[in-house]
């Protein structure tokens, strides 16, 4: 059973407004990545510090304010995992237009086959945590654990679990234009994101 959370904490400094609310083909963005992802979730949830500006959003899914407000990407990864009900926890920022349900699923089989605690791709930027799936059991008490000793980066805790990295030929496979993983930033990336999702969709 699979818990989808979308992250919509952000500040989107660089957009000048807030990207989820953002319209994506004429819908806010955050419901285009919600779509995408409602099929394979058994429980859909969005963290978000202002609530009352996604009401709009499917009665389907809960909304959550974050747990930790002003801990950044942590305290909503945080948010999402305490929040969760069921044990494999899907995390994706609300920034991300092409979203990979495929991905998602993949990660999850792997999870549960391979006994890993967190199932993730690297790229040379690093580790993509917010397009990645969570053992709830295991990688709550050590996100705590990294909170209460005051660690800021996302992946501070990863020591503490069993990390399982998606190879590239994976990632290829199931994702084979290459753009699951890009968050739309600045005006410019946004409309070119309209474009392509015009082209894909």
């Amino acid at each position: 059973m699979l818990t989808v959370s979308i992250q919509a904490g952000g500040r989107s400094s660089r957009m000048g407004e807030d990207k989820a609310l953002k319209p994506f083909l004429g819908r806010p963005l955050i419901q285009r990545v919600i779509e995408r992802l409602a099929p394979i979730a058994d429980e859909l949830l969005v963290t978000t510090n202002r609530p009352e500006d996604y009401a709009f959003l499917d009665l389907r899914l809960t909304l959550r304010a974050d747990l930790k407000p002003g801990r950044g990407a942590l305290g909503g990864l945080y948010t999402a995992i305490v929040s969760a009900t069921h044990p494999l926890v899907a995390v994706v920022a609300c920034d991300m237009p092409f979203a990979s349900a495929r991905l998602i699923e993949a990660a999850s089989r792997l999870m549960v086959e391979e006994e890993a605690d967190v199932v993730i791709a690297k790229s040379d930027e690093g580790y993509e945590p917010l397009h990645a799936v969570y053992r709830r059991a295991t990688c709550l008490p050590a996100i705590e654990s990294a909170i209460e000793s005051d660690q800021w980066k996302v992946i501070a805790w990863f020591p503490q679990v069993n990390v399982r990295v998606l190879t590239s030929e994976e990632i290829q496979s199931l994702d084979p234009d290459g753009l699951a993983f890009w968050n739309v930033n600045t005006p410019e990336e946004f409309a070119r994101a309209e474009e392509l999702a015009r082209q894909t969709d």
